[in-house]
């Protein structure tokens, strides 16, 4: 332990707060908060440390500390402290998207659809589900059983769904209100469970489509009744409350941590999500730390269930949700079977060997093969064009080898001379670290183009106009355009093996940045040739462009459509010009 370190310990105070532990380049590489900073603190260096612990500590130059006026205060500001700085050993679950929720629509012509969120009034909401598979198995399940309209715009007559039975047909029949409220109450039953009565009134179709000798008919009802065996076999567990609670519960083997959630909404067991990272330092604080995290980006439920009583209380303080710790009946079940799913999941991570290819050793081969410190924080940078138009570029992030989604950027490229690469690297390298530069945000150790040493230069200069060092390199290609290794920027060439699991962690890199690049280049051009065909028709004005471009995403779909499908949009001359014009015909 340093002088410093000694006299910073000596006066730390008594306080709850926040310390930030740095290395010697004054890169935060650990927050933690503390109930007591004086203790929380100084365990690190007056006891010994084994593990990840003791190598975080060894690489720790210096700390400072934020007091705070709780400690709850102190779980909020170490939140937002690790969202912004991304240290390297802070455990983070895996950036993801938001649950999907089934939305029914309540007024007008009720229909089923997919949503992210659950705050527009017009909807019911059930969920959220822990993935879109799920939800979307469910909802094409509902479409069979419930009547539900389903075109997004009505047509002028009766679609197949009509013939089918699988829709009262809107188009051409009024449904009153009466009518429509038994459906939605109907699709409410079924989605908290009550499902006996659609069961037996579709049993009962079945049997009278046989006894007509209608066989194919009676087989579309069968498959009907063994997709919802189908759905209820995920849905195994039901409780008599109907209340939405989380259960939790973890596993521990050789210095991972396995953490299981049991989401019920509204009684119904939905599904489960798993969790492995390794542990580190205390399991209460960590598993804490976790759940909190994880309510950042999911929608806390009424109740959770936990086994722990210290765990409890702190999540109960933190997040003011009601926790309990059962000791008997249902709920203890529920804990154990959390517990199950948690000593499975570590067994399975162990087994098929996904210890995340251990992607700390591979960053550390990474930085001595480029001659540099670790680059635990790497941006990758990609251009893209088709001769010169729609110029775009692409930024993704990946920190402690794992992709952050919601640090990637797209840029439109502003510069006059589009199809040029050099030109473009160096304005989309340039804007990106300006603003980082302006608002103060964490810069990367590592920044890898998609291109030769022209590419690297052109990125090095931009860095150069903004007064920054950040090493750059590059992905090198032999004749036959196949990435082989690395390029410094110095123009030497780094073989790489292309067995190895770096050379496989670079290749998932640089997949992603290409492929959210001709992502985004596919979307402006899409975009952009709607926009100019669409452009000059006579009668075609905005609000029938948006119309058009609402049901037509792109141009593809466009040039499929009939006259006779542009009709139910826009009127039959305008329909007759439009279709000519996609199709060039005079």
């Amino acid at each position: 332990m340093n002088d410093r370190l000694k006299q910073q310990i000596a006066l730390l105070p008594d306080n709850p707060g926040v310390y930030l532990m740095k290395n010697k380049d004054d890169k935060i590489i650990y927050v933690g908060k503390a109930k007591n900073l004086k203790k929380r603190v100084s365990q690190y260096f007056l006891r010994p440390q084994n593990g990840k612990v003791a190598a975080m500590v060894f690489r720790i130059e210096h700390f400072d500390t934020i007091i705070t006026g709780s400690e709850k205060e102190a779980l909020i500001l170490e939140m937002n402290l690790i969202q912004k700085h991304y240290p390297r050993y802070n455990i983070m679950l895996k950036d993801g998207s938001h649950y999907p929720y089934i939305a029914l629509r309540k007024s007008g012509d009720p229909y089923l659809r997919i949503m992210r969120s659950n705050k527009d009034p017009q909807y019911r909401y059930f969920g959220p589900y822990p993935n879109s598979h799920s939800a979307y198995e469910v909802v094409d399940l509902l479409n069979k059983v419930f009547p539900l309209r389903k075109c997004k715009k009505l047509p002028k007559t009766p679609c197949l769904y009509y013939h089918l039975g699988q829709c009262l047909a809107p188009c051409i029949h009024h449904i009153d209100e009466a009518q429509y409220n038994a459906l939605l109450n109907g699709i409410e039953d079924f989605l908290n469970g009550k499902d006996s009565d659609i069961r037996a009134q579709i049993k009962e179709k079945m049997m009278k489509a046989a006894d007509d000798l209608q066989f194919e008919t009676a087989n579309e009802y069968k498959n009907t009744l063994t997709a919802i065996d189908h759905i209820r076999s995920k849905q195994t567990v039901e409780m008599s409350e109907k209340v939405d609670r989380d259960i939790f519960a973890y596993a521990l083997r050789d210095g991972y941590l396995a953490v299981a959630v049991l989401l019920f909404r509204r009684g119904i067991m939905l599904g489960k999500e798993l969790f492995v990272v390794e542990e580190f330092d205390d399991l209460d604080e960590q598993m804490t730390a976790l759940i909190v995290q994880f309510y950042q980006t999911h929608p806390q439920p009424k109740e959770i269930l936990i086994a722990d009583r210290s765990i409890a209380k702190m999540i109960e303080d933190f997040l003011s949700i009601k926790t309990l710790v059962p000791r008997q009946g249902n709920k203890l079940n529920l804990i154990t079977m959390a517990s199950k799913n948690a000593q499975k999941g570590l067994d399975e991570h162990f087994m098929t060997a996904r210890l995340q290819d251990d992607k700390a050793a591979l960053l550390d081969q990474l930085g001595e093969l480029l001659n540099m410190q670790t680059p635990y924080h790497i941006e990758l940078f990609d251009n893209s064009n088709l001769q010169g138009s729609n110029a775009v570029g692409a930024m993704v992030a990946y920190i402690n080898g794992e992709a952050v989604k919601k640090m990637y950027r797209k840029f439109h490229i502003e510069q006059e001379g589009k199809n040029d690469d050099y030109g473009s690297m160096k304005e989309i390298i340039h804007r990106r670290y300006s603003r980082q530069v302006e608002e103060e945000q964490t810069l990367p150790d590592l920044i890898i183009v998609d291109g030769g040493l022209g590419q690297i230069h052109a990125a090095q200069e931009s860095l150069q106009l903004l007064g920054l060092r950040i090493a750059v390199a590059g992905l090198y290609k032999n004749d036959k355009h196949q990435t082989r290794g690395l390029l410094n920027a110095e123009g030497e060439v780094i073989p790489l093996d292309i067995k190895s699991p770096l050379f496989f962690l670079l290749m998932r890199m640089q997949d992603e940045v290409h492929r959210f690049a001709i992502t985004f280049h596919r979307f402006i051009r899409s975009k952009a040739m709607n926009q100019s065909i669409l452009d000059g028709i006579e009668g075609l004005g905005p609000t029938r462009i948006a119309l058009v471009k609402k049901v037509y995403p792109s141009i593809a779909a466009l040039e499929n459509a009939s006259i006779e499908e542009l009709k139910q949009l826009i009127p039959e001359v305008v329909a007759v010009r439009l279709f000519n014009k996609l199709h060039e015909i005079s």
